[in-house]
């Protein structure tokens, strides 16, 4: 017998939405000289607040003031910057549950991802890279190794705050300053992030947000005194930012799309293969670079292991993101909506068969349901092309050579995942799948401490670990 759920919703009222949001430049919020834009909750359709959007002369503003934070900044000894890194970290756990709120609202995501998983790995990131910032040293980059000077990052809007982490966190242990642009429909946890750096008295200038559309990321692309860019998000726009900089002195770190291999043998623990194909593809409703989008299971064992996943998306509640109880939120925007759907009908059209759970989707909002393709070839596009939605592409083998040789015929090259008993089989197939990153029975195991990056079109250089320090260091 299936128990019902009582709605658990968790309450709005300890985040502080403004009405509008302007920019955060030199320690103090401003008004940009731009247009503005509405940031909207993706499970309603409501306007959550208005943001300015920064025009190239705010951008060069905020550039400016990076500049000049710097000298002050990288001359100050490591423990000193470690100690406001530190600061940083206590004040993010301190109001994890307003961040984890406000991250929901803004992104749609279920607050138990927000909570349990973002924001403890925000706040660890922050540890971590402070416990670098007076080791450098010794971190393998040379007897003293020297920051870059300003880095313009831009990110995402799939993890808004964990990728902020990702970006801020080793550049200030480094030494280097910041001028970091938000996506577009997720610019409100970055902006109270500014805030924090207020509260933690954070010298005025290491670090600037600017909001904005692509004109304000490509305005700090291109800024002539920025000298290394971050970037996380599509292939198309990292390819135009690596013909931007090409020629140029910056240095630069892409960590760009995929389509990942969830590999699963049939000496496998199934209900764990299960739970990790799930967690694979419909967390954070497969808004994920490194998603298994792409199940590939042994012949033998892939009618059994399919009436089992079918068995657990049953079970999966979709609906209020804020609901504590609710596993599939709603995708970010009317126009991710529309990627996924249309890929999915091709899917269909190229003759693969469609499955969903039954689901009831809300009347407002975006919101796509957890699909199931089964039938598919490699040549279809939904096992070609990432369609960033929770759409998993079901695919067979019968030996791992097989495996290997399906899994790597991919543009892409993020992470993979491997599901056998054998630890000879783990480790035969990693050193042979061209993946950053290849999980073994798990998937989206993410810590400070391990690299993350990719190959081919998935991008290059490294975030986190000891080798996100190289990105920021004149080496």
């Amino acid at each position: 017998m299936m128990f019902e759920y009582a709605p658990a919703p968790e309450s709005r009222d300890v985040v502080d939405i403004k009405p509008s949001y302007g920019l955060f430049i030199g320690g103090e919020f401003t008004d940009g000289t731009g247009t503005s834009f509405k940031t909207v909750n993706p499970a309603s359709e409501e306007v959550l607040s208005e943001v300015a959007s920064a025009s190239a002369g705010d951008v060069d503003r905020a550039v400016r003031a990076a500049r000049e934070a710097f000298g002050t900044w990288s001359a100050m000894p490591g423990s000193e910057r470690a100690k406001y890194l530190f600061r940083i970290a206590r004040i993010i756990q301190e109001r994890s549950r307003e961040l984890a709120v406000l991250e929901s609202l803004d992104n749609g995501k279920p607050i138990r991802e927000s909570r349990d998983v973002d924001l403890p790995l925000v706040a660890a990131h922050f540890f971590y890279y402070a416990g670098w910032a007076d080791k450098l040293p010794y971190a393998g980059y040379g007897p003293s190794p020297r920051p870059l000077g300003v880095a313009g990052q831009v990110i995402p809007w799939n993890f808004p705050l964990l990728m902020l982490a990702w970006k801020i966190a080793p550049a200030l242990a480094c030494g280097n300053t910041v001028v970091l642009k938000p996506a577009e429909t997720t610019p409100l946890t970055a902006l109270l992030f500014a805030e924090i750096c207020r509260q933690a008295d954070l010298p005025p200038g290491v670090v600037n947000i600017v909001t904005g559309a692509g004109e304000t990321g490509a305005a700090l692309v291109d800024h002539p005194d920025v000298d290394k860019v971050a970037f996380t998000g599509s292939t198309e726009v990292g390819r135009l930012i690596a013909r931007s900089v090409a020629g140029t002195r910056k240095k630069v770190t892409l960590e760009l799309g995929g389509k990942a291999a969830n590999i699963v043998f049939d000496d496998a623990a199934l209900d764990q293969a299960v739970e990790g194909i799930v967690n694979g593809i419909f967390f954070n409703q497969g808004h994920v670079c490194c998603a298994g989008s792409r199940l590939l299971v042994q012949e033998s064992i892939a009618e059994e292991l399919l009436e089992a996943l079918k068995r657990r998306l049953s079970t999966l509640r979709l609906g209020d993101p804020l609901d504590k109880n609710t596993d599939i939120g709603a995708i970010n925007s009317a126009a991710q909506l529309a990627k996924i759907r249309e890929l999915s009908d091709h899917g269909e059209l190229e003759g693969a068969e469609r499955w969903s759970p039954a689901c009831e989707l809300p009347e407002r909002g975006f919101w796509f349901p957890p699909t199931i393709f089964t039938g598919v070839a490699q040549s279809h596009r939904i096992a070609r092309e990432e369609v960033f939605g929770p759409v998993l592409s079901v695919l067979t083998f019968r030996t791992p050579a097989e495996a290997v040789e399906k899994a790597n015929n991919t543009p892409y090259g993020l992470s993979a995942g491997v599901w056998t008993e054998k630890g000879s089989r783990i480790l035969w197939m990693a050193d042979r799948l061209r993946a950053g990153v290849v999980w073994a029975n798990t998937f989206n195991r993410f810590d400070p401490t391990s690299p993350f990056g990719g190959y081919k079109e998935s991008g290059y250089g490294r975030e986190g670990g000891r080798h996100g320090l190289e990105a920021y260091l004149d080496v």
